[in-house]
């Protein structure tokens, strides 16, 4: 028998917590972006549209990073408070490398480490 692996992501557009679902016990790990907001409020001179792209391409390269991992699964939740998740889904959706992996999004509030792994145990308890 083998076994699925699955993966709950919380995420934002600033963090990701990866936790793996192990039969009711899991690890996990934070993967931060490349960027700060630091960077963008030290350049005022910067026009809007330039900042704008360049937070654009930092988040392509932060959903890409995430992609990478999520291939290495066969069942995945996205969750958490914006909407992050969701465009991250609708980039994978439109890759078909990521055509046998289940994936899903629910919204949620800011939540604890607890809570994000008792969420994602839950979750992959009843599917």
């Amino acid at each position: 028998m083998t076994t699925i692996k699955k993966l709950g992501i919380w995420m934002d557009h600033s963090d990701a917590y990866l936790i793996e679902f192990e039969n009711a016990a899991g690890g996990s790990k934070t993967i931060e972006p490349h960027f700060a907001r630091q960077e963008k409020d030290d350049s005022p001179d910067k026009g809007e549209k330039v900042m704008h792209n360049k937070e654009q391409q930092q988040q392509s390269v932060y959903f890409k990073h995430l992609g990478e991992v999520i291939k290495k699964y066969e069942q995945v939740i996205l969750f958490g408070p914006t909407d992050a998740k969701t465009e991250l889904f609708n980039i994978l959706q439109k890759d078909h490398l990521f055509d046998k992996i289940k994936i899903e999004t629910r919204q949620t509030d800011k939540m604890s480490e607890n809570q994000q792994h008792a969420f994602v145990r839950a979750y992959f308890s009843t599917n």
